[in-house]
């Protein structure tokens, strides 16, 4: 258990020391890997939030916000958002996801020792309710749709966050449905969270394909039993977790490739 906590964190870290430099991680080629005659039986996608949502732009408020400061901020306040939710949820002691977003931003802003106006602590709590999409992510998504396959989120995120996000988009009218682990008071990767898509999609595991945006939920839905596409925006390395996504690619044009190769 140690050692898989250690890998998740690193990988948050690689990710945000991209995003606040501003690397675009779709400039990486977009590759499928093993699994491409599972696709034929998909009768669903499930989403995390991220291979959706850009968190780029928190990365960049943050920096304005504390100039020279903002990317070490970034990297601790994300690192503790997911230890504190992994923490509470193995406690028996659940918050959401806003109040342990809200609870690592002041840890992560008194371990820095920098001093947080009430302001700038509301600017940046608000940025996780005004996320943006990744700019393929519309394309993908009317393809994917109009391909007549049923779209949902499942998402550690709030309720509120992923139907805000979505309609702030225009995209909510392709969602068939919004799934946040706020349902069992608890966080992927507990195998409750991912039987949420099961349950409300009323369709075998086998038949929804899961898209993780990082590499310890692309494990934990392969636990599960989904069939796994990898959306690796930030060309993190693979995970030492004993399971492997069946395909992976550095946007979601490349799921579309995987998930349609015929089209």
């Amino acid at each position: 258990m140690t050692h898989g906590v250690t890998t998740m964190t690193l990988d948050r870290r690689n990710f945000l020391t991209l995003t606040a430099g501003g690397v675009l991680a779709t400039a990486l080629p977009a590759v499928s890997l093993a699994g491409q005659g599972k696709q034929a039986g998909f009768k669903a996608i499930a989403f995390d939030a991220f291979p959706i949502f850009d968190p780029r732009p928190i990365a960049a408020l943050t920096e304005r916000l504390f100039p020279g400061e903002g990317q070490a901020l970034m990297n601790a306040w994300r690192v503790r958002q997911f230890e504190y939710q992994w923490l509470r949820a193995l406690a028996g002691r659940y918050v959401d996801f806003l109040e342990a977003t809200h609870d690592s931003l002041v840890f992560a802003t008194d371990q820095l020792r920098l001093k947080m106006s009430p302001a700038q602590q509301a600017q940046l709590m608000a940025a996780w309710s005004n996320l943006q999409v990744w700019p393929d992510a519309a394309n993908a998504l009317r393809t994917l749709h109009d391909a007549g396959l049923r779209l949902a989120l499942l998402s550690n995120m709030t309720t509120g966050m992923l139907t805000d996000g979505l309609r702030n988009a225009r995209l909510d009218g392709l969602f068939e449905a919004v799934i946040s682990t706020d349902r069992i008071r608890s966080y992927k990767p507990d195998a409750r969270a991912y039987q949420l898509g099961v349950d409300t999609l009323h369709l075998p595991k086998e038949e929804i394909l899961f898209v993780a945006f990082a590499g310890w939920d692309a494990a934990g839905a392969k636990w599960f039993g989904y069939p796994t596409f990898w959306a690796n925006r930030a060309g993190a390395p693979r995970e030492e977790l004993g399971v492997d996504a069946d395909g992976t690619g550095a946007d979601l044009t490349a799921l579309v490739n995987f998930a349609l190769p015929r089209r």
